[in-house]
C-alpha cells in the first residue's frame, strides 16, 4: 500500500464512518474501496469489519442517556446477534461469498421496507401472534440477519434499525444507539474470527480505520442534531438507492 492508497482509504473511512454512525450502510463505499487498492473481494470484506468498528464504537458516547434508557433489554440482543456472528463469520472462512452477493439487494429492499413500515409491522405481528410469539419473530429475524452479518455485512445497519423499530423503539435515536451497539458488539466477535483465520489485511484496515474514528464519533453527535424526521427519509431514500445500486451489480 503506497502513501496515495492510503490517503484514499483514510478519506473513505472518514465519509464512510459519519454515515454509519447516522444510518449505516458505509459498505456501499468502504468495501469497493479496499478493492480498489488490490486486496481480493473476501479479504476485503474481512478487512472492512476492523476498519469500520470505530465508526459505531465511536458513535456511542453520544447515545449515552439513550442506551440507559433501554436497560436490561441489550443483553438477549447482544446474545443473539452474537452468536449469529460468529456463525457468519466462520462460514465466510469456509465458503464462496458470491451467493451472499447476489442476495445482497434483496436483503437491503427488505431492510429499508422494514424500517419504512416497522411500527405497523410490529403491531399486526403483537396483535395476530401475542407479545411473546411476535417477540420470538423478531429475535429469529435478528439471529437470521446476524449470521448475514456476520457472512457480509452491507446495508446490516438498516436491518438492525429495523428489528429496534420492531421492537417498540420507534425513536430514531433510540433505534439508533442499539444499532450501533449491536454493529460493534458482533463486529468485535466477528474480527476475532477473520483474525485467527489470516484474512484480514492490516496495513489498509488500519488506514481506513483512522477515518472511520474521526466520522463515527462526529456522525454521533451530527446524527442527535438533525430532525428524526430528515433523518428517517434520508434512511429510506439511501435504502432504496443503495438497493437498486446492488440489483445493477448483481444482476445487470
Amino acid at each position: 500500500m503506497d502513501a496515495t492508497q492510503a490517503v484514499i482509504l483514510v478519506g473513505i473511512g472518514l465519509f464512510g464512518g459519519v454515515w454509519n454512525a447516522i444510518a449505516g450502510g458505509a459498505t456501499l463505499f468502504t468495501f469497493p474501496a479496499l478493492m480498489a487498492v488490490g486486496l481480493p473481494p473476501v479479504v476485503a470484506n474481512a478487512t472492512n469489519y476492523l476498519a469500520l468498528l470505530p465508526s459505531n464504537a465511536a458513535a456511542l458516547p453520544a447515545y449515552r442517556e439513550e442506551l440507559r434508557g433501554v436497560g436490561k433489554t441489550l443483553m438477549p440482543l447482544m446474545i443473539v446477534s452474537g452468536v449469529g456472528a460468529i456463525i457468519g463469520s466462520m462460514l465466510l472462512l469456509v465458503s464462496d461469498p458470491d451467493f451472499f452477493v447476489l442476495l445482497l439487494p434483496f436483503l437491503i429492499l427488505l431492510a429499508t421496507c422494514l424500517f419504512a413500515f416497522g411500527n405497523t409491522l410490529r403491531t399486526w405481528l403483537l396483535n395476530t401472534m401475542g407479545e411473546s410469539r411476535g417477540n420470538t419473530a423478531i429475535y429469529t429475524g435478528l439471529f437470521l440477519s446476524s449470521i448475514y452479518g456476520g457472512y457480509f455485512g452491507a446495508g446490516l445497519g438498516f436491518i438492525l434499525l429495523a428489528i429496534a423499530q420492531l421492537m417498540g423503539f420507534s425513536n430514531f435515536h433510540t433505534a439508533n444507539s442499539i444499532k450501533n451497539l449491536l454493529a460493534t458488539s458482533f463486529t468485535i466477535l466477528s474480527i476475532l474470527v477473520f483474525g485467527i483465520g489470516g484474512l484480514i489485511a492490516w496495513p489498509q484496515a488500519i488506514a481506513m480505520m483512522v477515518g472511520s474514528t474521526i466520522g463515527g464519533y462526529a456522525g454521533g453527535r451530527l446524527a442527535k442534531r438533525v430532525s428524526a424526521r430528515y433523518l428517517r427519509g434520508a434512511v429510506i431514500t439511501f435504502g432504496a438507492v443503495l438497493s437498486i445500486v446492488y440489483f445493477v451489480r448483481a444482476f445487470g
